[in-house]
């Protein structure tokens, strides 16, 4: 028996004369159902984001491929944007007011770097001078400054200089005081390697600055040692 809903030349001239009933229309739920059944797998790359699409490339087969990989480059293009847009590259001067904005709302992946001071401190100078030259080496971190007093009502001086680091608003890090700085000995190299352990930054340092100076220093004690240890051995054979 002939199917009346099918699509043949002789049901549509049966229907013309009455004599078969009108073609039922697909129900709305059966169209979208039939959709997703044309609807090509590659759809599904389009909310993937990189990491997504690296993790479930082995469950599309090789004719999805060319589609994996425009979907790829188009993530690719939207996080380089991404990138530059949160480009900073200078160590901005903020007050107590523009605190939640510039740190606590910095949004999402940023580390912000803060420096508390205050005008005619030393080693608040020279840290300013050292995080001028970081902003610009890693422009997508956000160096900031602020006046400890103007930041942060009645802040200790003694307590100066003092870096916090935050990332996504939440505090990561924190330095306080001039002895953890080292003093006005203090190498630029050697706060970058200290803002690289917090995550602020990833320096391409292999190893702590201050180690290798602290290497020399113990090599030349033993040296200095050694030395005298012979001169007494001499003095002894004198006797």
């Amino acid at each position: 028996m002939q199917d009346p809903n099918a699509d043949t030349e002789w049901n549509d001239i049966l229907r013309r004369k009455g004599i078969l009933p009108p073609k039922e229309e697909p129900k709305e739920d059966e169209e979208e159902e039939q959709a997703l059944k044309q609807q090509s797998i590659v759809k599904t790359y389009e909310d993937m984001t990189l990491d997504e699409l690296d993790e479930n490339e082995d469950e599309f087969g090789e004719e999805d491929e060319a589609a994996i990989e425009m979907y790829r480059q188009k993530r690719l293009a939207e996080w380089k944007a991404t990138q530059l847009k949160n480009v900073f590259g200078e160590v901005v001067e903020i007050s107590g007011q523009d605190y939640i904005k510039e740190v606590n709302k910095a949004g999402d992946g940023i580390w912000v770097v803060l420096h508390l001071y205050k005008p005619g401190v030393p080693l608040c100078a020279l840290i300013n001078q050292h995080l001028c030259g970081l902003a610009r080496k890693f422009p997508q971190t956000k160096f900031l400054k602020s006046i400890s007093t103007t930041c942060i009502p009645n802040y200790p001086d003694h307590n100066l200089p003092t870096i916090f680091v935050y990332f996504e608003g939440d505090m990561k890090a924190q330095y306080i005081g001039p002895l953890v700085f080292g003093g006005m000995n203090l190498k630029a190299d050697e706060l970058e390697w200290r803002l690289s352990e917090s995550g602020a930054i990833k320096t391409d340092l292999e190893e702590n600055p201050k180690k290798q100076i602290e290497d020399k220093l113990m090599s030349s004690i033993r040296c200095s040692e050694r030395t005298r240890a012979k001169d007494s051995d001499s003095e002894d054979e004198d006797y």
